[in-house]
């Protein structure tokens, strides 16, 4: 999928054990579908990946997990995401996020890799 974690398969499995939630999409056996939440316990769940293989999307996959997500977190204060890409934006205001007023996005990358 192009996806910069995906070149570090050890890391990232690491990460996703240590993650508060992760759901998944399978065709069969194949994965097709992840989410990847982390939390606080209480007040601010972190939608940090929503992704989806290209070849299976359009067909409700994202939307579906980003719904299971908003259930599971529904007595939180706050679900974020931070689309990595401004174009994805739509697809969130449609599950019922909205673009913080005055909110920035801001990140340090410590790879080399520029996001």
């Amino acid at each position: 999928m192009g996806w910069v974690s995906g070149e570090y398969p050890s890391r990232l499995h690491k990460a996703l054990m240590g993650s508060s939630t992760v759901f998944t999409a399978w065709d069969g056996e194949e994965l097709v579908g992840l989410v990847r939440v982390l939390d606080d316990g209480e007040m601010m769940a972190y939608m940090h990946y929503v992704l989806v293989r290209p070849d299976h999307q359009g067909q409700g996959i994202a939307g579906t997990m980003v719904e299971m997500v908003k259930e599971k977190y529904k007595d939180y204060l706050y679900i974020e995401i931070m689309p990595e890409e401004r174009k994805n934006a739509a697809f969130y205001e449609k599950h019922g996020f909205h673009i913080m007023e005055d909110g920035v996005a801001m990140q340090i990358c410590t790879s080399g890799v520029k996001a």
